[in-house]
């Protein structure tokens, strides 16, 4: 790109910075610093205002770099996630959103907690917590990285380094001055603009192909060099028994993983009543249903008009393909039409990233100052301190994440998401769904649910191929690989349900039958919910 066109993006990234950070300013001038504020704020929002939040939460750099990026290099394997991130969202909407809302308050810890003792319930839950956010919170690092270093035509880490630094900053403002009303509001201007990225380009590539949807998946498997088997299973997951299990791993972690996600659940708050809540994850799954379907025209257009191996060539892990693609309709790398098309991509694209790390470090430090810290302290904190504690661990979650994030520099950022789904439907949705709907279900069980799933998850990764052993690992030069799959949700999520039924059965203490009696009546009702 010329530096003429450089500017331009630069120009659209700097105004969309500056809006969301006049949001961040105007939300901290009208808040009253209260918890529910902080987390929740205010419980004020309307469902279909939730429900663009929520796609705004889900619709990451994953979805909008990654997912397309997989298609455009492997055709049908890389439809896998579109599937799965969308699947996952039945989960949620029938087993999870309504429930959540009338048990809790601000996180996953409080319906666990509410018919246990609460402690070490508070204490499990929210490491899990924690761990999930910062491997999701690497993924957007990285795509940060990627893109970027496209713009500038410097795929150094120097220029990946000051950029996820960057992101890391702008993160803690506008989670420490603007709470979740900030959040909120940022992540529904990012929906509006990634769905009209999405359907800008998405009309483009059809008109390219004069709406025949056939001719550009024909066009995309003759550009792919892998002919037809671009357009069958196998290219990326087939190859062998390892790779097919690794299939159903994934598989398994993106259906299950979503309801775990901290920061996903955390929205379910932010509406006045359960059945707002439901509302919500009604527009959610019709705008995120709308965007999955787009990006496999993405994808396959990227393949079809730019070829995977010149989206390759930009970004092994294809991380880049859809602003590549943008360049392409717009006219072809140096025009000026290509530029801007360009230009506007990756604007979204980064306002996407920064929408996310913010929802995403909101929930993480709410699960270290609601949970982790008060459940340290022997009385419950008062919330003005509650909130300050958030505000200091948002700063340490974001300094974590950054340094992860320059680590994982060369992984895709869909397959990042992945790892972190696993971890999240291994130690999260177990417990969450025995403490919903098992009535034996102990305190015992709840822990050992969490740390049963948690640990192997996390175990398992860095033992796998992901971590060492391979030309593609973070740590190329050594090898400690013990497990093949490189997601560990096919053996982690299994053993986070059988750990909690253990935990239960082996528990001296016999459940509280009168609080369970009060959650399944208040978490069907709604009587005394928050």
């Amino acid at each position: 790109m010329t530096t003429e066109h450089q500017t331009l993006a630069l120009i659209l990234f700097s105004l969309f910075i500056a809006v969301t950070l006049g949001i961040t300013t105007w939300v901290s001038r009208n808040r009253h610093g209260s918890a529910e504020e902080f987390y929740a704020g205010g419980r004020l929002f309307s469902p279909l205002e939730n429900g663009f939040a929520i796609a705004g939460d889900y619709m990451s750099a994953a979805s909008f770099l990654g997912i397309s990026g997989l298609i455009a290099l492997f055709g049908y394997d890389g439809l896998l996630y579109s599937v799965g991130f969308l699947v996952a969202w039945l989960v949620v909407l029938f087993l999870v959103a309504e429930l959540v809302r009338n048990c809790g308050r601000f996180t996953l810890a409080d319906v666990v907690a509410a018919r246990m003792s609460e402690r070490p319930v508070r204490i499990a839950a929210g490491t899990s917590s924690v761990t999930v956010s910062v491997l999701y919170l690497v993924a957007q690092m990285v795509g940060a990285g990627s893109l970027v270093g496209l713009l500038l035509g410097d795929s150094g880490t120097a220029a990946r380094t000051l950029t996820v630094i960057g992101v890391g900053a702008l993160m803690v403002v506008y989670v420490s001055f603007g709470g979740m009303r900030a959040t909120t509001w940022i992540q529904i201007v990012k929906a509006v603009l990634l769905m009209g990225g999405a359907v800008t380009l998405t009309v483009l590539v059809l008109l390219r192909f004069h709406g025949n949807f056939d001719q550009l998946l024909t066009s995309a498997a003759e550009r792919s060099g892998h002919g037809q088997r671009f357009l069958s299973p196998g290219l990326k997951y087939g190859g062998d028994w390892t790779s097919r299990f690794d299939f159903m791993s994934l598989g398994l972690a993106l259906v299950l993983g979503t309801a775990g996600l901290p920061h996903i659940l955390s929205r379910f708050y932010t509406v006045p009543t359960a059945r707002a809540a439901r509302r919500s994850v009604v527009w959610a799954i019709a705008l995120i249903g709308g965007f999955y379907l787009m990006t496999i025209v993405l994808g396959f257009g990227a393949a079809a008009l730019v070829g995977p191996d010149a989206v390759r060539a930009s970004n092994a892990s294809g991380n880049t393909a859809v602003p590549l693609l943008a360049a392409f309709l717009g006219g072809g790398a140096g025009s000026t039409g290509g530029a801007v098309l360009f230009a506007f991509v990756a604007a979204i694209a980064f306002a996407t990233i920064l929408a996310v790390v913010a929802g995403i470090t909101l929930a993480s430090s709410a699960s270290v100052a609601h949970d982790l810290y008060a459940s340290l302290k022997r009385r419950h904190a008062r919330q003005r301190s509650e909130v300050a504690v958030a505000r200091v661990a948002a700063v340490g979650i974001g300094a974590v994440a950054i340094a992860l994030g320059l680590l994982a520099q060369d992984l895709n950022v869909a397959f990042l998401v992945g790892l972190a789904f696993a971890v999240s439907a291994s130690a999260n949705l177990p417990v969450l769904l025995y403490s919903l709907f098992w009535r034996s279900f102990t305190t015992r069980g709840a822990v050992w649910s969490v740390y049963g799933g948690l640990i192997p998850a996390v175990v398992l990764v860095v033992l796998s191929p992901v971590v060492s052993g391979s030309a593609d690992s973070l740590f190329p030069g050594v090898s400690f690989q013990f497990f093949p799959l490189q997601n560990p949700g096919l053996v982690s999520i299994p053993l986070g349900f059988l750990a909690g039924w253990l935990g239960t059965v082996t528990s001296a203490d016999e459940p509280d039958e009168a609080k369970h009696a009060e959650t399944e009546v208040r978490s069907l009702t709604g009587a005394g919910a928050v």
